[in-house]
């Protein structure tokens, strides 16, 4: 007998009354057999599957504290950034009602509780490491009364620059990272209906990273170029980390500065570069993220390695070499990747959005920019085409506001 090809029709059209009755007796036994399966699983007794997805969604950051959290807190996989400008009639005491309403809302939302006259609850009742930070830029402080330090301004012009407005500059920023997109979504918009009234949106910048459980906790992110990003950071908990990120002294202190960078990339032309000129531009091999002239991620580079004819292994145009210079420039990266529409010919719109915390960025973050500006190979293929600066204020006590020592003195 010739078997049947897929899809062809049977010779034999219509249904006889035996395919009809035979054809119900199936149904019919499924339909029980489902409604089996169903009364299983819904009985008290019955034991549920285990998960097999990692779950975090009711883990909370603490919101009170010496320092704000989502700095030393570890990376959230979702990122969101909104630079605020000030109505021209918000003044000193228009700023403490501000930031005690914002302070409110943001700690009740990252403990999973709805902020006040939330009008979606239900949104808020999975925080997934909810965090939410603030920083204050000239402007914020200079309505406030207070003195700015040094380092609080625009960052000097640099060469590979190609700013724009749209993504530069504010005089309030709100940072809102967690595990779960729709409750980062949800309190964004929360902070921000109750921000309308003090300020305007001057730009929203979106970031990600690997979702949580894909990789395990401590793993250094990777960019979209494939590059390991973040390994020589100081490691939060430390002294080494607390000397190079917090303020010691003054009405900041227990704060820090940041710096975010919108970096665009070039992937397409990047697309073009073999994988051992991407290595040497970046003085690690994106592997693993190796030096040059070691085996693993965190084996300390060797500078003065030459090659068998006398060439530095780690190039001088090495992104590892630049950033490093004499070693005593140091930052804590936490960058976020995106990804958004392109345009045109080319099949993305990509890049890194640079995030650093550093207690003062004028000695510790400028001089490492100017290195990179001067030489780094990878200017090739990145464009910064926004920048802004931020003092981030301490965090505060329950009954406090953030940035009630710029507010009040002390």
């Amino acid at each position: 007998m010739t078997a049947p090809v897929e899809g062809a029709r049977s010779p034999r059209t219509g249904s006889t009354r035996r395919q009809f009755l035979l054809g119900g007796a199936v149904a019919g036994v499924g339909a029980v057999a489902a409604v089996g399966a169903d009364l299983a699983l819904n009985r008290p007794d019955a034991t549920p599957e285990p998960a097999s997805v990692p779950m975090n969604g009711d883990e909370t950051v603490p919101f009170f504290g010496a320092h704000q959290a989502g700095i030393d807190t570890a990376a959230q996989a979702h990122g969101v950034f909104v630079g605020l400008d000030l109505h021209d009639d918000v003044d000193r005491d228009a700023l403490a009602r501000l930031m005690r309403l914002l302070t409110d809302d943001a700690a009740r939302l990252t403990q999973g509780l709805p902020a006040l006259a939330d009008s979606e609850p239900e949104l808020a009742s999975s925080p997934a490491r909810l965090t939410i930070t603030f920083g204050v830029g000239p402007g914020f402080v200079g309505r406030a009364g207070g003195s700015t330090p040094a380092w609080l301004a625009p960052l000097p012009a640099f060469g590979v620059d190609r700013l724009r407005p749209d993504f530069s500059d504010g005089d309030l920023l709100l940072q809102i990272a967690g595990d779960d997109p729709l409750t980062v979504a949800h309190a964004t918009r929360m902070l921000l209906k109750d921000a309308r009234g003090f300020a305007s949106i001057r730009w929203t910048q979106q970031g990600f990273r690997r979702a949580y459980g894909t990789e395990r906790p401590g793993t250094t992110m990777r960019n979209l170029f494939g590059q390991v990003d973040g390994t020589t950071n100081p490691q939060p908990g430390t002294e080494d980390f607390d000397r190079v990120v917090w303020i010691d002294e003054g009405v900041l202190a227990g704060g820090t500065g940041m710096v975010i960078r919108r970096i665009r990339m070039g992937l397409d032309k990047w697309d073009r570069l073999d994988r051992s000129g991407r290595d040497a531009s970046v003085g690690r091999t994106l592997a693993n993220g190796a030096p040059l002239t070691g085996r693993e991620e965190f084996d300390e580079p060797d500078f003065e390695a030459k090659t068998a004819i006398g060439f530095p292994v780690i190039p001088q145009f090495a992104h590892i070499r630049r950033a490093r210079g004499e070693g005593a420039e140091r930052i804590f990266r936490r960058a976020y990747n995106y990804d958004e529409r392109p345009a045109g010919a080319e099949v993305s719109e990509s890049g890194l959005l640079f995030v650093s915390f550093q207690a003062d960025i004028e000695r510790q973050f400028i001089p490492m920019q100017r290195r990179l500006d001067e030489l780094d190979l990878l200017n090739e293929w990145t464009t910064p085409i926004g920048s802004a600066v931020f003092a981030i204020p301490p965090g505060c006590t329950e009954g406090g506001f953030i940035g009630d020592t710029l507010l009040r003195g002390r």
